[in-house]
């Protein structure tokens, strides 16, 4: 599994972006290199790992998209004997994967750039996508990045990332898009995507968002390369040159960046003798360039000219602070997002103080952008820390180790905040109950009564739930560690801004009334009565109309027809039918527990079953890929494929339904008038 993981994470890039040449859809691409992926897994543990993991991974691949297109060939001849004109038919989508006509236009000059990855990345920032969309679709392909990390990257949540993955992919075929290079005025028009997605790529290999290791050096590197082969195409574009110059000087500290243990160590202790002087020399050579390019200041030429003052400076004690945070407030002018704003507090907070770089951070706390960002936390601490402020410092470093998904950040953070701790909070002997409190040497622990509230015998389960995700928050954002003591108003209206100010009314409501409950059985007064309740004026939405229930009857998914028509016989909830098992149906008595269903979806789940004995009753399109290996219950045992998710399942009925949710169809359901007690799972 190891080998197969890293082979993929290695190679992907290249198996997809060649797969998309031969075949003309990247969409389709991505399925025959995710086949050979599977392949591997089944295959390697058996025969061993090979000699050379990518080849075989791209050979493997390469014969699934063989196999389709002599597939399409064979259509091809079938349909040009029945209606010639139709294959000939440029527009047609069996055109564009015929041998003759697949790929780049005739006469495009493919020996001039020669990399198909490259020319997979413009292929998926075209125009035609949303510019989200487009960054997340390249990650996805070129950076060897899963869902998680990019979506750790865009600060937002993995379901958004992989619904703008799937409709950029389902974009690009239905429009077409030829996987060729731009040219002209098109080049210059889609580099900004471009550049993003390179500099977002160097990132992740700079400073690992995940894993073991600090650092993932391919990636870095390959992003590096890709930058230089966009600088060979675009010669004439500053910014391009300036995210070469920022690459090449960062990668330069690559060496630096670790201790002996693989331990992070940070800027201003590293030693500077091990930084690469070749690449400094190449990234100030990339700087002049974007200097005779010409035109105005743009964000990366910017941030290469913050680098440039750092790799100048003889020592830490040498750096011009008050150049670096000028820049900064020049990057913030051009482009005022909440993590640019981190890197100009840490600026100001070297050049004017401690408490100057507070004041900027302080605005951030509360911004939900940052809710989840662990240099958030890590810069806060790193403030309180040199502002003489420990006992702070601390929880802010135990916050941040929380946050992240690093290994060797964790360790590193968690070090941090036990230099820092000076209460007897750090020792474990002195632990005292009272009233069902811990107490350490007479301090009471949040986190510890968090845990002894939510372990109370007059709570039913879904109350602990319920209760149980609002100090959840309330631990994490203000630490575990936390004295209970200091638990202030203003302290849970900065978790109530940063995680729930956009939250539906009811949700915002649902967690005042958590703090509260815990507030009082704390003895800490009422400490959410700064929070006024919100007035939730939700009107009851509609049910599926009639004449929309004959449409989706009629739609051409066997899968989707039988989904649709159990809830809304049943009136279950779509997460309990989709949750279903071949072996759980009682077809004869049109029974599973206690869901029940009349003749519409009788039929329909006959056809859905056809001889299955078990596994997930709906199942996905496709098997999932080896890195995103799901639980075994969730596996069909003939197919591979997975259990349908409901993210998945309510997608599809939107789309088909014009907007109407599956909550709207189980509750519009019809149960039979001889049985009016019968009742869904809810």
């Amino acid at each position: 599994m190891d080998a197969v993981t890293a082979a993929w994470r290695d190679e992907s890039a290249r198996i997809v972006a060649g797969l998309a040449r031969m075949v003309g859809d990247v969409g389709l691409a991505e399925e025959f290199a995710q086949d050979a992926l599977v392949a591997a897994l089944e295959t390697w543990p058996r025969d061993g790992v090979p000699d050379k993991p990518g080849a075989w991974l791209m050979t493997t691949a390469k014969r699934r998209a063989l196999d389709h297109l002599r597939r399409t060939r064979r259509h091809d001849r079938a349909i040009r004997e029945i209606q010639p004109e139709h294959v000939e038919n440029p527009g047609h989508p069996e055109y564009s994967e015929r041998p003759e006509h697949r790929g780049r236009p005739e006469g495009a000059e493919e020996a001039e750039v020669g990399d198909d990855v490259l020319r997979l990345m413009f292929v998926s920032s075209h125009p035609v996508l949303p510019a989200e969309e487009r960054t997340a679709l390249t990650l996805r392909l070129l950076g060897g990045l899963t869902t998680a990390e990019i979506a750790r990257a865009f600060l937002v949540r993995e379901a958004v990332v992989a619904g703008r993955v799937a409709r950029a992919k389902r974009t690009l075929a239905q429009e077409g898009v030829p996987f060729e290079l731009p040219r002209g005025p098109e080049l210059a028009g889609r580099l900004a995507s471009v550049l993003e997605v390179i500099y977002l790529i160097f990132n992740e290999g700079y400073s690992a968002t995940a894993g073991e290791d600090l650092m993932r050096p391919a990636l870095a590197l390959e992003a590096l390369r890709l930058g230089r082969l966009l600088a060979g195409l675009a010669p004439g574009e500053s910014e391009v040159h300036g995210l070469v110059a920022l690459m090449e000087i960062q990668q330069s500290r690559a060496a630096a960046r670790t201790g002996p243990s693989g331990e992070p160590v940070q800027l201003h202790e590293q030693d500077r003798g091990r930084w690469d002087r070749e690449l400094i020399a190449r990234g100030f050579a990339s700087m002049l360039r974007a200097r005779e390019a010409g035109g105005g200041l743009g964000p990366y030429v910017l941030q290469a000219a913050i680098a440039v003052c750092h790799a100048q400076a003889a020592g830490a004690a040498d750096t011009d602070w008050d150049q670096i945070a000028a820049l900064y407030g020049a990057l913030v002018r051009l482009l005022p997002s909440p993590v640019v704003r981190l890197n100009q507090a840490v600026a100001v907070g070297m050049a004017a103080g401690p408490e100057a770089g507070l004041a900027l951070v302080h605005s951030l706390l509360s911004d939900p952008a940052l809710r989840d960002y662990p240099p958030l936390s890590a810069v806060h601490g790193d403030l309180l820390a040199r502002a003489g402020r420990d006992a702070e410092a601390a929880a802010a470093f135990e916050r941040a180790a929380a946050l992240t998904r690093n290994t060797a950040e964790r360790a590193f953070l968690r070090t941090r905040a036990t230099r820092h701790r000076t209460s007897p909070l750090d020792r474990t002997d002195g632990t005292e109950r009272t009233g069902g409190i811990a107490h350490v040497h007479g301090v009471v622990l949040l986190g510890e009564a968090a845990d002894r509230f939510l372990a109370r015998e007059d709570l039913d389960a879904g109350t602990i739930r319920s209760y149980g995700q609002t100090l959840r928050r309330l631990r994490l954002d203000l630490g575990a560690a936390t004295p209970l003591a200091e638990l202030t108003p203003a302290l849970v209206a900065r978790v109530f801004a940063a995680a729930w100010s956009t939250a539906a009314p009811r949700t915002w409501n649902r967690h005042r009334a958590a703090v509260r409950s815990f507030s009082a059985w704390a003895g800490l007064g009422d400490l959410p009565a700064g929070l006024p309740r919100k007035h939730d004026d939700r009107t009851k939405r509609p049910a599926v109309a009639d004449q929309a229930l004959a449409a989706l009857w009629r739609h051409p998914s066997p899968r989707e027809r039988a989904l649709w028509r159990l809830v809304h016989e049943s009136g279950a909830s779509a997460a309990a039918v989709l949750a279903l098992n071949v072996e759980d149906l009682d077809l004869p008595a049109r029974r599973a527990a206690t869901i029940t269903w009349g003749d519409g979806a009788a039929a329909l789940l006959e056809e859905l079953v056809a001889g299955r004995t078990g596994g997930p009753l709906f199942l996905a399109d496709r098997r999932p890929a080896p890195a995103r290996t799901p639980d075994p219950a969730d596996l069909c045992p003939e197919t591979g494929r997975r259990r349908l998710s409901y993210e998945r399942a309510e997608y599809l009925f939107k789309q088909a339904s014009g907007g109407f949710t599956l909550h709207q169809l189980a509750a519009s359901g019809r149960r039979p008038a001889s049985e009016p007690s019968r009742a869904g799972v809810r």
